[in-house]
């Protein structure tokens, strides 16, 4: 599949769900069994690289047109599992994010307001034929939000160097949905119990309804992304993130506020680093 660009995208990370093919319905199963036999399936780097040329003209298109029909696949035990990529309805779910994120003089300079509107029509007209919709990808930029890695566990942990530009770093977590499941409960009772709300709750609340949309025989990636392109090797390589979320909730269920404060610092200090290359030259 032809590339718009070579340049690497660093920005953004991913929490993916796998389902297996048993959980489409026809005709989707047989178009996702075939699509899985391809040796062409572009990667994540390309659906970015999409995404940025379609913001390059004048005026912009914030949102794609058609909806993608690329997936990643993984074989799961034997078992072929698919996370389509619903690049348009991502897009819809992004372009609302942003316009609570950026100030109104510069989200009009970025996406002008008639172009939003249209967004926002076109998106409505789409949900009346797709109510249930949801993505089977949850995006973010410059960092891994911490409610992510209450999913993990440490053990899950994949790490590669990676040996040239054409095999480059990969960091990433994978676990079976009946973990993560239990993980959110697990970590939700420990949060509720030591405060009353928080971002830290409502986020985790969040994944946790988003995680109950799919197969229970499914699988959840945490991917670091294109940040691997940018953070140094060995800061990558001591990036023990998921390890200092698990030990800040046990140290709260065990009611020892001061450990918890300990692990949620090491958090902190590590990507604050991360998040300043944001606004770097």
């Amino acid at each position: 599949m032809p590339k718009v660009t070579s340049v690497i995208v660093p920005y953004a990370t991913y929490l993916r769900v796998y389902e297996p093919l048993a959980a489409f319905p026809e005709p989707e199963r047989s178009q996702w069994a075939r699509y899985a036999r391809r040796t062409d399936r572009p990667s994540y780097q390309d659906e970015l690289r999409r995404a940025l040329a379609d913001l390059a003209p004048i005026p912009p298109v914030p949102v794609p047109v058609h909806e993608s029909d690329d997936a990643f696949v993984l074989d799961v035990d034997g078992v072929v599992c698919v996370c389509p990529w619903r690049t348009r309805l991502r897009g819809w779910l992004a372009l609302e994010e942003l316009s609570e994120e950026l100030p109104p003089p510069v989200m009009d300079a970025v996406l002008p307001p008639v172009l939003r509107r249209q967004a926002a029509q076109d998106y409505e007209r789409w949900l009346t034929i797709n109510p249930d919709a949801r993505p089977w990808i949850r995006t973010a930029t410059w960092q891994v939000p911490i409610n992510w890695f209450v999913l993990v566990s440490d053990e899950e942990r994949e790490y590669d160097k990676g040996a040239s530009a054409d095999s480059p770093p990969v960091l990433r977590y994978r676990t079976p949905m009946v973990q993560a499941r239990r993980r959110v409960a697990r970590g939700l009772r420990a949060l509720r119990e030591a405060m009353n709300e928080g971002p830290l709750i409502d986020g985790l609340t969040d994944v946790g309804r988003w995680l109950e949309e799919f197969h229970p025989r499914s699988l959840v990636e945490l991917d670091y992304g294109g940040l691997v392109h940018v953070v140094p090797a060995g800061t990558l390589e001591d990036d023990h993130s998921a390890a200092d979320v698990a030990e800040g909730i046990a140290a709260l269920r065990r009611g020892d506020g001061a450990g918890a404060g300990e692990a949620y610092a090491r958090l902190v200090e590590r990507w604050r680093s991360v998040r300043n290359l944001r606004s770097a030259n």
